[in-house]
């Protein structure tokens, strides 16, 4: 681990904040920029213990407010697993040692408003709202989010699972969800059983934006980064993916999805308002 003689932010002579070096390098940083998704996993189990851990981990990531809106299922059912597999389409899903479904949940919280005397079924109730829906949806992801860092930093693979929604009513139905709980993700986690290169990351022009959309405060225009992005792509996928594919740059790849009748899923609103939510509120 490399690190600075000094960490940033912390005072130094006289009181003022020492300069940070202009890349400081830690585990943490590491594991982040080290990412990668593992679809192959050994057969080697996860201890107690350190599902323990992770499923803390996950409890300390940020939440809205304070409410706590997300809830995870850990799936131990083979049977439930297989079924999971198959309505992702990604049999590995059920060769996972560990394998979690990620819920927006406002149940928990209706059920304790309503044990405080508040009438859930009022138009003055608003845990079923469409901006508290999307909340929810935002602390699921920030839960799954720690859990992976955390799973990554201690030599596990994972990957995250948005094909747990193809069928989404299946789902709801597979987990016994009630009212006022959507799924929102998976993540499969378990030892590497496979060494795939890192994928290439868009530039930070073409990404990340100053004061305005579009406008950047590193070298190169969006557009440029973009045709730079093209080829680095084209060249990942020829030379280190897949030898025999067609040369795709991003955007063809986007351009070939967009209009895709496989990328097409079911309208998500009905399923949404079936399990409680308001999402004209």
């Amino acid at each position: 681990m490399t690190t600075s003689p000094q960490s940033p932010g912390r005072p130094g002579k006289g009181g003022r904040s020492a300069k940070p070096e202009a890349t400081i390098h830690n585990e943490t940083i590491n594991t982040l920029l080290n990412r990668r998704t593992i679809r192959a996993f050994t057969d080697e189990t996860i201890d107690p213990d350190t599902v323990a851990l992770l499923e803390e981990t996950a409890q300390h990531a940020a939440t809205s407010r304070y409410f706590n809106e997300w809830s995870a299922i850990r799936i131990s059912d083979p049977t439930k697993a297989r079924t999971i597999a198959d309505m992702a389409h990604q049999d590995y899903v059920a060769q996972a040692p560990l394998l979690y479904i990620f819920l927006a949940d406002q149940r928990r919280n209706a059920d304790l408003a309503k044990r405080e005397g508040i009438d859930i079924d009022s138009r003055g109730f608003v845990l079923n709202t469409g901006y508290v829906f999307l909340q929810s949806q935002n602390d699921a992801v920030l839960a799954l989010h720690a859990m992976e860092t955390a799973a990554n930093s201690m030599g596990l693979g994972c990957v995250i699972l948005g094909s747990v929604i193809n069928d989404v009513n299946r789902m709801i139905d597979l987990l016994d969800l009630p009212r006022l709980v959507y799924p929102v993700l998976g993540l499969a986690i378990g030892h590497p059983a496979q060494d795939p290169p890192m994928k290439p990351r868009m530039p930070r022009p073409a990404q990340i934006f100053l004061d305005s959309y579009g406008r950047s405060d590193t070298p190169g225009t969006p557009d440029q980064a973009l045709k730079d992005f093209d080829e680095t792509v084209k060249l990942y996928y020829r030379d280190l993916r897949h030898m025999d594919a067609p040369r795709k740059t991003f955007s063809r790849i986007i351009a070939d999805k967009a209009c895709n009748p496989k990328e097409d899923h079911e309208p998500m609103l009905p399923s949404i308002q079936a399990q409680g939510f308001d999402m004209t509120r």
